[in-house]
């Protein structure tokens, strides 16, 4: 495989474990272990790790290596506000598209095992179905561009901040608000969709802004940061 290819290969990987939660945020990626598992050269995975810190998925810290992105709470909060605008419009699309052939079908197949299994055991193994649920609707909406836009959004980096944070009780309440926002989706009912996602989005809001600050990268590393740019530039 050319070096483009093995480029392109590795940084998917990478990305689909952060997107499914397999590597967590915070967590730091070990260049010696990822080496020998991929069989490949540091200079490559060195450029990979280069390629997601531009698109937002680690961060490359010094005397440290690549880290897993933390964010801070303000960042937390301000992609669940942009997260939620689009998701409302995947999920009114998503119903809308319900009676084009095929649509309907391939929805209830992504969805319906998520939903109907036995309550969720702990954090990880619903933050894995979480972003799967939310992913059928935006499938569905039948917007690439949209969802290349959720993708970047990233909102299983955001749940396995938290992971920490989450009781059985409100992952019980978060499978029965998918379960709701499914049907009305499934019932081809644009308003109520809107409803059901954003009632529950705006409750998944509400569990990041009330979340202990500890589970968060504290704000003025941010910008320290961001002062360091600017005096660079």
């Amino acid at each position: 495989m050319a070096a483009k290819g093995k480029l392109a290969t590795l940084v998917a990987e990478l990305d689909a474990r952060i997107e499914s939660a397999a590597l967590v945020s915070g967590q730091r990626l070990v260049e010696a272990d990822l080496t020998q598992e991929f069989g490949i050269s540091r200079a490559l995975l060195r450029e990979a790790f280069r390629h997601l810190a531009a698109e937002g998925a680690i961060e490359l810290v010094p005397n440290r290596g690549a880290e897993v992105r933390r964010l801070t709470k303000r960042e937390a909060l301000e992609l669940f506000e942009i997260r939620t605008e689009l998701e409302v419009l995947a999920a009114r699309r998503a119903a809308s598209r319900m009676g084009t052939p095929g649509v309907a079908q391939a929805f209830e197949a992504s969805v319906t095992p998520l939903l109907s299994g036995p309550q969720l055991s702990g954090a990880m193994e619903y933050i894995s179905e979480n972003e799967a649920f939310h992913r059928a609707i935006f499938v569905a909406a039948g917007n690439d561009t949209l969802l290349d836009l959720a993708r970047k959004l990233r909102l299983s980096l955001i749940m396995s901040q938290l992971r920490a944070a989450m009781t059985p009780d409100m992952l019980a309440l978060s499978q029965r608000e998918h379960r709701a926002v499914a049907a009305a989706i499934l019932r081809e009912d644009p308003a109520m969709a809107e409803a059901e996602i954003r009632q529950h989005l705006d409750r998944a809001t509400q569990f990041v802004d009330q979340a202990p600050e500890r589970m968060f990268r504290p704000e003025e590393k941010r910008l320290a940061k961001d002062e360091g740019e600017s005096a660079e530039n």
